[in-house]
């Protein structure tokens, strides 16, 4: 297992992060998975045992069961706290109370101390803001993050699922009043979803902050299940629950390409996808997720994976985004800039 340092901040993550969204199965989260505690101890010990520190959770994952069960399995496997590095989120409603949604001061304040509680810890490591609430101002939402922080109850702040001019926002806001800044961006990206190379991949590179990819088999649509000749499968999360939402045509053609490069690898469909987005510039943490430890150790196993140039321009060309406006346009003016040989 490689590491990275998260952004700016000085702390070390490993290249993988292991996501528990299949922790619990209760209510909308069913589908994802129903992982009860005795495998999330046992998954949780190939996560240890492998070198991931990075583990990643949310109160809204099962309504709290993920992180209830995570806390737990931590205990129960005597893992030094300090050896690992756990982040969880705020946004997502968590009953029917009126307050108990948004990223409000006062549901950002009282999501982190129920999360401590399942948690059965002291602080997180990372808290993210879990997507927009477009009925709170960035500045109040900055404000109340900073100050968690200053209670030592959140170690460091992120972003996950915001427009980019809205980070930046949140960003110069932060600078401006001297508060906590965010120090990364969790975000989908996959060989099926490569959007955030348009605006939120050059943010982060302008603004050192960490890149976290969520969903990068594409919800188990690069999983190795799935092509023109299958295109349902068993056992598959996208057989009931089919997000994040692709072009699934232009999938396939992609799965074509990938499968025979992992042929000359020995590798199988799901570790080429994720040793591509491992090996894209300015990527800290892949977040990887899993119902079985057999499915854990197979995507452990995309780090021994290197990519050729050629391997990787051949999945480029099969991959790549359509150009858009004003991209294709600051390519054209920035040509005149180019110093020549």
């Amino acid at each position: 297992m490689k590491y990275n340092f998260l952004g700016n901040t000085g702390l070390v993550v490993s290249e993988l992060c292991f996501g528990t969204m299949t922790f619990g199965g209760k209510g909308y989260w069913e589908a994802i998975g129903k992982v009860q505690q005795s495998d999330v101890n046992d998954l949780m010990k190939v996560v240890v045992d492998s070198g991931i520190n990075f583990i990643d959770t949310a109160n809204v994952y099962s309504y709290g069961e993920s992180e209830k069960l995570l806390g737990q399995s931590i205990k129960h496997l005597g893992t030094n706290r300090h050896d690992l590095v756990i982040a969880t989120k705020v946004r997502g409603r968590m009953s029917e109370g009126l307050n108990n949604v948004g990223l409000s001061r006062y549901h950002i304040f009282q999501s982190v101390d129920e999360s401590l509680q399942r948690l059965q810890m002291d602080h997180v490591d990372v808290l993210y803001v879990h997507g927009v609430d477009p009925k709170t101002p960035v500045e109040e939402i900055m404000r109340a993050l900073n100050d968690i922080v200053l209670t030592g109850k959140v170690r460091y702040v992120a972003v996950c699922n915001w427009p980019a001019w809205m980070v930046m926002k949140a960003q110069g806001i932060a600078e401006k009043n001297g508060w906590n800044k965010f120090v990364g961006m969790q975000y989908f990206y996959s060989l099926a979803g490569r959007d955030i190379e348009r605006e939120i991949l050059p943010l982060a590179a302008d603004q050192n902050l960490a890149v976290m990819p969520w969903s990068p088999l594409a919800g188990g649509f690069l999983g190795g299940k799935y092509s023109r000749d299958a295109d349902t499968a068993t056992g598959s999360r996208r057989a009931t629950f089919d997000f994040p939402p692709i072009n699934k045509e232009k999938t396939y053609d992609i799965i074509d390409v990938i499968t025979e490069i992992g042929k000359q690898h020995n590798a199988s469909v799901a570790e080429i996808a994720l040793a591509w987005v491992r090996q894209q510039k300015g990527i800290t943490s892949t977040i990887i997720g899993a119902k079985t430890a057999d499915q854990l150790n197979a995507n452990i196993k995309s780090t021994e994976v290197e990519l050729s140039a050629d391997d990787l321009q051949k999945i480029d060309e099969v991959s790549a985004l359509p150009r858009e406006y004003p991209g294709w346009m600051v390519e054209r003016q920035s040509a005149d800039r180019a110093l020549k040989s």
